[in-house]
């Protein structure tokens, strides 16, 4: 059930007058603000910054993990498992001013207090906030034996349409036809890690159908390995190489 704002004349004042859509900043025609800043903090967990905009990505790791950046004006949260979605961090952070953008199963384990914050998408589903259309899109497994950990349905990938670009975000998914069939991709963050998500080899067949102008490969870090982003490379480099592969650091307190 999504969740749901109680009536009465008084609250919905108090939430008219404390809405964040009212303090939204202004947005600029300026192209020199178009240039995108990719921050990654860990895992799949990163920081968009355009146009004066903050967006975090699967915001976890405590206020700590975002001591030098500045406070989000967008959050996007993909699904329930504990490395996307901590509402110990959301509670911690500064979000009086954000959106914050869910799935429903999400939505459903954010206390009332953030509601009038809230933005439900279903797959498939789109808003604009501060000028950022995004779209939801399917993420879920297809092996038989990874079924359980991410139903179809259940979580969110995104395309964020900002600045002229079309920025992909795969969450924890499979090389799905949802994945397979985007268009206009500039950038694409894909994740790659055994057994929740998908092989090195499946994510780079995947990124080959879709071509992308730039693929990160971000989220592969499995249990107990870690996937062979150098293959994965090698791969695409060997099939495509107009698809530039961008290599960030998502392990930073890792040494391997």
């Amino acid at each position: 059930m999504e969740k749901k704002i109680h009536s009465g004349c008084t609250l919905l004042l108090l939430l008219f007058a404390t809405s964040p859509i009212l303090s939204q900043k202004t947005i600029s025609d300026n192209p020199k603000n178009n240039t995108i800043q990719i921050i990654p903090i860990e895992h799949a967990t990163a920081v968009l910054t355009w146009n004066g905009i903050t967006i975090y990505i699967d915001p976890v790791g405590g206020k700590e993990a975002f001591k030098d950046i500045a406070t989000p004006d967008l959050i996007l949260v993909t699904d329930v498992h504990g490395d996307h979605f901590s509402l110990k961090t959301l509670e911690a952070l500064d979000t009086h001013n954000a959106k914050v953008i869910v799935p429903q199963a999400v939505a459903d384990k954010i206390p009332d207090v953030f509601t009038p914050q809230i933005d439900v998408l279903n797959n498939g589903d789109s808003k604009e906030r501060y000028g950022i259309h995004v779209e939801a899109i399917p993420m879920y497994n297809l092996r038989t034996e990874a079924l359980k950990f991410h139903p179809k349905g259940r979580g969110n990938g995104y395309v964020l349409n900002l600045g002229g670009q079309r920025i992909y975000f795969s969450g924890d998914t499979e090389d799905i036809p949802e994945m397979r069939n985007l268009k206009n991709i500039d950038k694409a963050f894909v994740c790659m890690n055994l057994p929740y998500t998908m092989t090195v080899e499946s994510a780079a067949d995947a990124v080959l159908e879709f071509s992308p102008k730039e693929i990160y490969p971000y989220h592969y870090r499995g249990k107990p390995n870690v996937s062979d982003v150098n293959k994965f490379e090698s791969i695409i480099k060997k099939k495509n190489q107009n698809i530039t592969v961008v290599r960030l650091d998502w392990y930073p307190n890792d040494d391997f």
